[in-house]
Order: C-alpha cells, then structure tokens, then sequence
C-alpha cells in the first residue's frame, strides 16, 4: 500500500506539461517533443519509487525533464575528440578537413555555385573540370574523374574497361577493404569475371601471361593497404606488368587506396605507393581514396590517360557516383595545399603526422597542468600512435599519451568506468586502454583542440573520482 502511494504522487503528464517552467522548454522545441521526454522521466520516476528508491520532487522532475529534452535534441552525428592515437580512423570519419576545404564546403552549401555551367562561356560545363587540372598537375597523369568514394571509383573503373570479360588479379590482392568489402565482390558487381593467379604469397609475370586470353580486358593491381605479406613473397614490379598488358592490348587499372601525393619516408614510415609514380609506371587507370592520406573529404578519384578517364566518364555509372557540390569544394581547396606547397602545413592529417614528439611532449605537459587538480593519477608516457585508414599496416610513429587512473591506484581501477565517462562527456573524448590504463594519445589531437579536449576529460573525471 505504501508503494502504491507513494506512485499516486507522481504527477500526469498533462499536469507537468502546464508547468510554467516547462513552458520554456515546449516553446523552445515543440510540445510533441517535450511531452514525449514527459513520459520517459515520469516512467523512469515510476520504476525508481517501485524499486524503493527516494521520491522525486516537481522541481527535480523538472530538472531532469531539462536534460533529457537536451540529450534528446542532440544531432546524432557529433564532433569527437580523438585520443586514440590512430590519426585516419574510420569510425571516427577518417581525415579532418582543413579551415580551407572546410569554409569551401560551407560556401558552396549556403549558396549557388558554378558546379555545372562555364561562366565563360555562358552554359552547361562538367563538375570534373574544378579538380581535373590539379589532379593532372599533382599526378602527372593526362586525365581525371572523381567519384563518391574509392570502392565506386574502382567499380566505375571496372565496368568501363571489363564488363562481360576477364579481369586477372593477384590472389594476393584478393582481399578485403574497410566494413567487409571485398575486392572479388567490387569486381563481380562491376560486370567482369574474376581471374586469379598465382600464390597467396608469390605471383610472377607469368602467371598473368599464362592468364591472357580474347576475353582478358585488364590487369588489377591492388595496394595491400591494410596488410602485409612478409618473408618468401614475390609480386611483379607494375612496370613489368604494364610491359605485358601493353603487347596484348590489355588495361591495367592500379587500385592504391590511401592516395598518396607525399613520400612518408621523411617521417620514418615506408612502402606507402605514391600516385605520381603509378602514373608514370604507365597504368591506364590509377584510383585512390580523397578522405585517407590526401587529406580531404570522401571521395574516390581516377586518374591516368586520356582514353581510359573518358570512357569512365561516359559511363552510365559515372551519374550514379558521381561526387556532390561540398565534397567537391573541399576536394579542391585540398588539392590547392598541394599545389602551394603548404600541405604539412595546413591539412590536418600531414600536421599529425609531421607533429614532433617535443611539440607532442611540451603539450602534454600543459595537459597535466591543467588535470592537475583532479582526484586521480595523471601522466604523461611514451606510446605509440599509427596512421590507420588502411596505410602503412604494422608501422608506427613515436608519440606522447595522458594516462589517467584514480589517485594512488588504491582499490577498484574500473577502466571501463573512466572511458565511458570520456566517451559521454561533452564534447566525447574517445580513449584507448592500454595495460590497465586509459590513454589520451596526442598525436591524433590539434594543438587548437587541446582546450577543448582538456575541459572536456575534466569535467567527465570531476564526476566519477570525487
């Protein structure tokens, strides 16, 4: 009988909708709104008084009525801070764009654009003609194209030069990319049929010359972006491979994922295929990812002769992939970092990768200043951060992570607890464990972000270790 009650004291949801303060909140955001988050707090107020639990007066309900309208109108889509030291992640929305890529996008979402009329001529132009320049100057190839992501690109690629023929591919490039894509399933949807050859790990020349036939239609080489073979491997120099495609008339479409445009061996890291030299090799077609190490938005880019690009453009398919108006504005501002020479400068990935582990340390020290006077143990450690986004797999880069645990390490050290306060908190901050410690590696963090980032962790920390 006491329960039942003390339930009766629960107020309606009509009544609580024509309180004066919530008034505010339904002119604010719409009685349909608030009125549904009514029902959620009044039933979570019902299974606590059920559960035994102290009653909830009308100015506390009105209180949490104020954050769950709050939480409720959140966009889905949030910024994160990432403190996972992988620097493209593809969870977290690969490549950051510049202060540049991103004013273009906005300027060409808030108003009209150029985006398919020549203005010197006073009619309809092509959207390819903003970046086809750049990516030829960049390049060194002849033509370009831009679909919507790589994995369109390749298909695009594909059914323009081998629908209803053969398609030869490595079986050690037979592999699966990102959300469980495979190269054999691109290639099926593209019209051609698959040919293998070779070994897992050793392919020669002549296995693709043993492969030729009057239905081979190209040659597919695919970057292993995300793996590595090591120790008895062979696979043919793409040089070689386009010596042989040429004497049968053959097309070779080279697949490198990641889009290099920069060496990366001044950075200590290797075996990163740089476009440019694809495209001297003398691949027909040379495809690779806008949103990884090039820095810009999502997009999937082709380039290489002239022929080749202008097939692929004619395509019924080019129209179903191809890029839309903001990601075609960043693109462009992106490529222009390259063009002045300014890309370690200003496109956010180069910065994280070219940071200095004594820019990284002299930061982390700042952070520790601020954490200071937290309940807990805070330090600053060695770690080591990677570049993700399917390049260079199993290298990594020197860098510097906050470690936090509760003070002295006394008692329950919950890992999970402390994440998921970082990974709630406002903005999120998403962390990794690591031997019993949660860490904030720095490397994947701009220097303009640390403020943000460093009230965030202390605020979302403030609440769990008091």
């Amino acid at each position: 009988m006491i329960v039942h009650a003390n339930l009766r004291d629960i107020p309606s949801v009509d009544r609580m909708l024509s309180m004066p303060e919530v008034a505010r909140l339904i002119e604010l955001n719409g009685r349909a709104v608030v009125a549904d988050q009514v029902r959620a707090v009044l039933a979570d107020e019902r299974n606590s008084r059920i559960a035994g639990e102290s009653a909830a007066g009308p100015a506390a309900l009105v209180a949490r009525l104020e954050r769950s309208v709050e939480r409720s109108q959140q966009l889905n889509l949030r910024p994160v801070i990432n403190g996972t030291g992988v620097i493209i992640h593809t969870n977290l929305g690969r490549a950051t764009l510049s202060d540049d890529a991103a004013a273009a996008a906005m300027n060409a979402a808030t108003s009209y654009s150029n985006l398919e009329f020549d203005l010197d001529e006073g009619n309809r132009g092509s959207r390819h003609s903003h970046v086809r320049s750049l990516l030829a100057e960049l390049t060194g190839a002849e033509d370009a194209l831009v679909a919507n992501n790589n994995a369109g690109a390749v298909l695009l690629a594909l059914a323009s030069l081998a629908t209803c023929r053969e398609i030869v591919v490595s079986r050690s490039q037979a592999i699966e990319i990102g959300g469980g894509f495979r190269i054999p399933e691109v290639m099926e949807q593209s019209g051609g049929r698959l040919v293998e050859v070779g070994t897992t790990n050793r392919t020669y020349l002549a296995d693709y010359e043993r492969a030729v036939g009057p239905d081979t239609a190209v040659f597919l080489r695919v970057h292993q972006s995300n793996f590595r073979i090591i120790g008895f491997t062979h696979e043919p120099p793409l040089e070689e491979l386009v010596g042989l495609a040429g004497r049968h008339g053959i097309s070779v479409v080279d697949d490198l994922g990641s889009g290099c445009l920069i060496d990366l061996e001044q950075f200590g890291l290797r075996d990163e295929p740089i476009v440019r030299n694809s495209v001297e090799a003398g691949a027909d077609l040379v495809c690779f990812s806008g949103d990884k190490l090039l820095g810009g938005p999502q997009a999937g880019l082709i380039v290489g002769r002239s022929d080749a690009v202008q097939r692929c453009a004619s395509h019924p398919l080019a129209r179903a992939l191809r890029i839309d108006k903001m990601s075609l504005a960043a693109l462009e501002a992106t490529l222009r970092h390259y063009r002045r020479g300014e890309a370690t400068r200003k496109i956010p990935v180069w910065r994280m990768i070219s940071a200095s582990t004594t820019e990284l340390e002299s930061r982390g020290q700042r952070w520790l200043d601020n954490l200071a006077p937290l309940p807990a143990e805070v330090g600053l450690i060695h770690s080591s951060a990677t570049v993700g986004g399917g390049s260079t797999p199993e290298q990594e880069l020197e860098s510097r992570a906050v470690h936090i645990g509760p003070a002295g390490r006394g008692g329950s050290f919950d890992c999970d607890i402390i994440a998921r306060a970082l990974r709630t908190a406002e903005p999120p901050v998403i962390g990794r464990i690591e031997h019993d410690r949660v860490l904030i590696d720095l490397r994947a963090i701009l220097p303009n972000d640390d403020v943000r980032a460093m009230g965030s962790v202390y605020r979302a920390l403030s609440t769990i270790l008091e």
